[in-house]
């Protein structure tokens, strides 16, 4: 028995020195490929894990054991030898963007938009981490041994790790607990611009401080190096910033930048791999720094080494050398005697070339002479505008051009306003800022404009520039410009009172200036021509009158009284109504 189990572990060893060779590459279709790099060659394919793109692949400790994640929002457990899936489960209640190996290998993190700490036996959830906004592109452990270790060590419990996102300038750093009290991170490290690529020393001893190396989209490096013992609430700054340029000698006195690409601790800790240049021809070069220093700018000459060839470019076309004696054949009817039409395709070069005092003809009248009616052409798919305003304005920031930008911002619509902010890209959110603030000091009319856009800016991404380590300075100039708008504010409304009073004022005694004047003479005059003598003479008279008929009338009455007693004791009465009138 002892032979064959021998014989056995020879097999396996055998077999674990050549996985060590084997590079494991995910792709978007949700496969994973396994490559042999001593070979060259594909070695064999993983397949019916994921349904959608492999986001992160990660080796096991145990050579034969590989795990992944993918958009499916679940983590798959890999058994390499037999290309099978051990183990699968669900991640996240979103996509799932990358994975880390504990130290021990008995725990394995993951990380959507919130971080979680498995146990991989039991494939459980053991301790939930939440911090970040966006997805989550780098996790890895900074320690491999807790730094009290007057405690028993379970494997996990007192290590750090750290933690990236996408569109966040901050690394967190984050400290596994044996409670589940504590659930934010300890510290943070601040960079210029979205972390591409991150590299670490693993602290191995308490007192040893863990050195980072960060690479930024902006082409810098920033090393970091802090010794992780406890909870430290101001984001750190980093210890050196390495940058790398061209000479500038040769033709262009101006040196440009180099981007970097990504940056590597070697084993000694101490000195760097750097990659840098072009991504399609990249040069990788090892560099020993002086960390001592707060900024280093590496001047390296890679115009020579960059220039691509294309006149050498491999192709199968072979133009033959052709003496003027030769006689060329053309395919065609037996015999070769067919014509080529050389003259017509001479007319058709003259007939494309314009004259200098001509104008070329515009797309409307193309398609005019092509019998294409033009309202009828469509845009496909009916794209909204605001995709364009958001991709004119980035266009516009980017090359500062300021037709494009006049063209965006003069926008009177809240809804394009509010949209075309909402799609714009996080790194295009502090030039706008910078934009905005210098088009505010312009005349009132365009200020007025530039209001809805920074309201929409601020109320959009507030989240965004809260993780901002620099952001009191690079608004400090619109906080200045606010304050002193805000403090002539009060002027200006007494101002415009006295102003208001003035102009109600002049108005109204206009008005009653411009009133037409009544004209208070009399159109019709009435003049008696009797005095007040003639009047009173009348008077008189008439008094005199009225006295004597008075007398008379009551002589005639006590007259008639008389007569018709009389006739009443004779016996007569006058029934007829003549004889009354008469008498009377």
């Amino acid at each position: 028995q002892d032979g064959p189990q021998r014989k056995k572990r020879k097999s396996e060893g055998g077999e674990v020195d050549k996985q060590l060779d084997i590079l494991a590459i995910g792709t978007a279709v949700g496969s994973i490929l396994l490559y042999s790099t001593v070979k060259g060659e594909l070695q064999s394919k993983l397949d019916g894990g994921h349904d959608s793109r492999v986001n992160c692949v990660r080796w096991h400790q145990d050579s034969c054991c590989l795990y992944s994640c993918s958009d499916d929002r679940h983590i798959v457990e890999w058994n390499t030898q037999t290309c099978k899936v051990k183990c699968k489960w669900k991640g996240d209640n979103s996509s799932v963007t990358c994975l880390c190996i504990s130290p021990d290998g008995k725990m394995l993190l993951s990380a959507g938009r919130t971080i979680k700490l498995w146990d991989l036996e039991t494939k459980e959830v053991y301790r939930h981490f939440t911090g970040h906004a966006t997805s989550v592109s780098s996790l890895m452990f900074t320690t491999v041994k807790p730094t009290n270790e007057s405690k028993p060590f379970d494997g996990i419990t007192g290590l750090y790790f750290l933690s990236g996102a996408i569109h966040d300038r901050l690394l967190s750093v984050w400290y596994i607990r044996s409670d589940r009290k504590e659930k934010n991170a300890v510290m943070s490290f601040a960079v210029t611009d979205e972390p591409t690529f991150v590299d670490l020393t693993i602290s191995e001893v308490k007192e040893e401080p863990v050195k980072l190396a960060v690479v930024c989209r902006d082409g810098q490096l920033h090393l970091f190096e802090h010794i992780l013992n406890g909870y430290c609430k101001k984001p750190l700054t980093s210890n050196c910033t390495v940058q790398i340029a061209t000479p500038g000698n040769d033709g262009d006195s101006t040196p440009k930048p180099v981007p970097i690409l990504a940056a590597a601790f070697c084993t000694d800790k101490q000195s760097l791999l750097l990659v840098y240049g072009n991504a399609l021809q990249p040069i990788i070069e090892k560099v020993s720094l002086n960390t001592s220093e707060s900024h280093i700018c590496l001047v390296r000459d890679i115009q020579k080494v960059l220039s691509l060839r294309t006149d050498a470019a491999v192709t199968k076309v072979k133009t033959p050398v052709v003496n003027s004696d030769a006689k060329v054949l053309v395919p065609g009817i037996p015999g070769h005697s067919t014509a080529v039409k050389t003259p017509a395709l001479g007319k058709e070069k003259k007939k494309n070339k314009r004259k200098p005092g001509e104008t070329e003809e515009s797309i409307e009248e193309r398609l005019g002479a092509l019998d294409i009616d033009v309202s009828k052409v469509k845009t496909p798919g009916g794209l909204p505008q605001t995709d364009s305003f958001a991709v004119l304005l980035v266009q516009g920031l980017e090359s500062n051009d300021a037709q494009i930008l006049n063209k965006v911002l003069n926008t009177r619509k809240e809804n394009i306003v509010k949209n075309t902010v909402a799609r714009m890209p996080m790194h295009a959110v502090i030039p706008l800022l910078h934009e905005l603030t210098k088009r505010l000091q312009g005349n009132p009319y365009s200020a007025s404009l530039m209001v809805r856009w920074l309201k929409s800016v601020l109320t959009l991404h507030a989240s965004y520039l809260s993780t901002l380590p620099d952001l009191i300075p690079q608004l400090g100039m619109l906080y200045q410009l606010m304050e002193s708008r805000v403090k002539t504010l009060q002027k200006l409304s007494r101002l415009h009172g006295r102003l208001f009073i003035l102009v109600t004022q002049l108005a109204a005694s206009q008005t009653v200036q411009d009133v037409p004047e009544v004209n208070q003479t009399a159109k019709l005059v009435y003049e008696d021509d009797s005095s007040e003598e003639e009047g009173s003479d009348d008077e008189m008279i008439a008094d005199k009158d009225s006295d004597e008929n008075w007398d008379e009338d009551e002589e005639e009455q006590s007259d008639g009284q008389d007569m018709t007693v009389e006739k009443e004791v004779n016996g007569d009465s006058d029934l007829e109504p003549e004889n009354e009138s008469e008498e009377e």
